[in-house]
């Protein structure tokens, strides 16, 4: 007897825990923006298509940093490189600055604004960012001729085509989030494979 209600209560113990965890999934799915990424437009046009791009961006982010702990956090593969938080700070500096561009606001940010933040507060501006970026992409009246990129430091003003931010800090927002992903999984606690890149959409293959 005593045995069968130790075992309703281990299994009462793991349902309560599996329930507070599907709830924080839940909230968290409510909360930040790229669980899964939005529908596709039904028309094409270029600025569509990097909104889809950033809204990719956003998708593979969201899931290269959910479930991170602190020592997947301070993991850096050799002495001299970015750890992976110091990786996740830069790609927030990469999207505070795409979504400063299609802002149409000049790029005055040093870098020195992200160090201090916790990592859950550059996991949740990072996607935050993207999500107004892509919004103001598919919603706004400019062309992506309209959106420079411009760097100001004081007096000091560089200007570039929309097409620098392909290659520019669009791919390099890519690139350090698979680093992240790689990261991951070298300290033990790889990407959560029931996310697929290729729709989107989680627990799909």
């Amino acid at each position: 007897m005593m045995k069968l209600l130790f075992g309703i209560i281990l299994l009462s113990i793991s349902f309560i825990s599996k329930a507070e965890t599907a709830s924080a999934g839940d909230m968290e799915k409510d909360t930040l923006p790229y669980y899964e990424i939005p529908a596709y437009p039904d028309s094409f046009s270029a600025e569509l298509v990097v909104a889809r791009m950033i809204d990719g961006l956003g998708f593979r982010f969201y899931w290269a940093t959910e479930g991170l702990r602190p020592e997947d956090l301070a993991f850096r593969p050799s002495p001299e490189a970015r750890s992976t938080e110091e990786t996740i700070g830069h790609i927030l500096e990469l999207c505070n600055f795409i979504m400063t561009t299609v802002q149409q606001a000049p790029n005055t940010l040093s870098g020195e604004e992200v160090s201090a933040l916790s990592f859950e507060a550059k996991r949740k501006q990072t996607l935050e960012s993207l999500k107004t970026a892509s919004d103001l992409l598919k919603t706004g009246p400019g062309t992506l001729a309209d959106y420079p990129l411009v760097f100001q430091n004081g007096d000091q003003r560089n200007e570039f085509p929309f097409w620098n931010m392909l290659n520019g800090p669009i791919a390099d927002a890519l690139w350090h989030t698979g680093q992240v992903v790689s990261f991951r999984r070298s300290s033990g606690n790889p990407f959560d494979s029931r996310a697929s890149v290729f729709t989107g959409r989680f627990g799909e293959r």
